[in-house]
């Protein structure tokens, strides 16, 4: 058997990405790991719903922002909550992107990585 575990972001100030993560998708820490010297952290990040989790990496040493290069990767979303969400992320100001003609629209978080979001087909 193979399935995906867990996709990676590496970010610059995790308790930003925490609380941006935890605001805008709902997204928990589900567990963690720690370097003894504290050189760097991970978090686990997940939905309550599905196995998949996003580990957010925090390097101690780390000052300058990710050189993301033209960010042609994603994390997508689907969700039967579409209307409520693109009000929260308008709100936020996080909203970088907007496809109405595919009825989608992506996000951005701190570090600068894009978050589609997809409406749940009925």
């Amino acid at each position: 058997m193979l399935r995906f575990a867990h996709f990676n972001f590496n970010v610059l100030d995790l308790d930003k990405s925490l609380a941006f993560y935890r605001d805008a998708l709902e997204l928990s820490p589900v567990r963690t790991k720690e370097a003894a010297d504290g050189s760097f952290k991970l978090v686990y990040l997940g939905d309550g719903e599905t196995g998949f989790e996003l580990e957010l990496t925090w390097l101690k040493d780390r000052t300058e922002p990710y050189d993301l290069g033209e960010c042609e990767f994603h994390l997508a979303f689907v969700t039967d909550r579409y209307d409520e969400l693109y009000r929260r992320h308008k709100d936020m100001g996080c909203v970088c992107f907007e496809n109405p003609a595919m009825g989608i629209y992506f996000i951005e978080d701190p570090d600068g990585y894009w978050i589609e979001i997809v409406p749940a087909k009925g």
